[in-house]
Formats: structure tokens, C-alpha cells, sequence
């Protein structure tokens, strides 16, 4: 399995402290915050990283994180030309995953639980990350059956139950096929 960190965005909500760099490079407590995903997927044991930033600060994930040497694990990079989305940050580590199961994980998202069981476990398919929230309607929420999610919308009025999405995801080497058939929303 390999893992999959998606640091692009331009984190306008953060301007201007994200005028001159990545908002995934801004300090949380005493790190960088994309220390907090890389660890999280460290911890699960995986070794081969994959980082998608967009153009304007790739270099300075480069320059912060090098080749991984000093985790112990292998990070590779791939720029995201222009924003477009999860799904088409996903699409670009096509290549990278090369039919093996992948961990998503998005920079700015920091876990405190160890998925390393949900990692040695994953037997294909998909899994989505979910926490239950008072407020769902400022988060991507779950449309779910059962335990299964059928459905994700995005801040909806009306959210279709109180579970956000985490920004944690596990997938077989199915996801992309199924986002070269995706149509992108109206928000692009």
C-alpha cells in the first residue's frame, strides 16, 4: 500500500499568510502542518509517499521534506497545474500507485488515531473517514445506507446526516478508473 498526501489549494481563507507559501507549510504547534499527515501515514507503515502540491510552492515542499531519508521512507512529488479538485489531485498519482492500494490523506488534516490497523485490514474497495459532527452543514457530509456512503456534498443547507468527511480515505487501484470517469460539479 502506498500513501498519498494532497497539499495543493491556494488557502485563500489563510491570505495573506499564504501570499508566499503553501498553507500545508505554515506552522501548527511546534511544525510544519504537513509533518502531521506525513506522520500519520509513517506511523501506518507506509514507506512509498507521494506528495501533489500545485505549482507555485512545489519547490518549497521539496526543499522542506527532500526525498524522506530522514523518515526513512521514499516521497515522490507531482505538481497539480491548476486547482481542480480532489478527484483531479487523485488522478495525477495514477502512475505512482501503480495498481496498488492507496491511503489519501489531505495536507491539512490533522489525526490523532493510529490508522495502521485500517491499513493492515483494507481488503480492497474503498473506505471513507468520517466523524460525527454537530454542525455538519460547514463540512462535506456522508449520504449514507447502512454503513455504506452513497453519496458526499459539499457545505450542503441541509446536510442528509451529521457525518463530515474526515479528509482521510483508503482505495483499491479502481478509484482511477472511476475518476477518469468522473464529470466535474458545478463549483469545477
Amino acid at each position: 500500500m502506498k500513501g498519498i498526501i494532497l497539499a495543493g489549494g491556494t488557502g485563500s481563507r489563510l491570505y495573506p499568510l499564504t501570499k508566499v507559501t503553501n498553507k500545508h507549510l505554515l506552522p501548527v504547534y511546534d511544525k510544519p502542518m504537513i509533518y502531521y499527515p506525513l506522520q500519520t501515514l509513517i506511523d501506518a507503515g507506509l514507506d512509498e509517499i507521494l506528495i501533489v502540491s500545485g505549482r507555485g510552492h512545489a519547490g518549497h515542499f521539496l526543499e522542506l521534506l527532500g526525498s524522506g531519508s530522514e523518515w526513512d521512507v521514499r516521497l515522490t512529488y507531482e505538481i497539480q497545474d491548476e486547482a481542480g479538485g480532489i478527484a483531479q489531485a487523485l488522478g495525477l498519482a495514477e502512475g505512482f500507485a501503480d495498481e496498488e492500494d492507496v491511503v489519501v490523506i489531505l495536507g491539512d488534516n490533522i489525526f490523532q488515531d493510529s490508522i495502521s490497523e485500517d491499513v493492515s485490514g483494507f481488503r480492497g474497495g474503498s473506505k471513507i473517514f468520517l466523524k460525527e459532527v454537530p454542525d455538519a452543514q460547514r463540512f462535506g457530509v456522508a449520504e449514507l445506507d447502512g454503513d455504506s456512503v452513497i453519496g458526499i456534498e459539499e457545505k450542503p443547507e441541509v446536510p442528509k446526516s451529521n457525518f463530515a468527511v474526515t479528509g482521510l480515505y483508503m482505495y483499491d487501484s479502481k478509484v482511477f478508473k472511476v475518476i477518469r470517469e468522473l464529470k466535474p460539479s458545478g463549483r469545477g
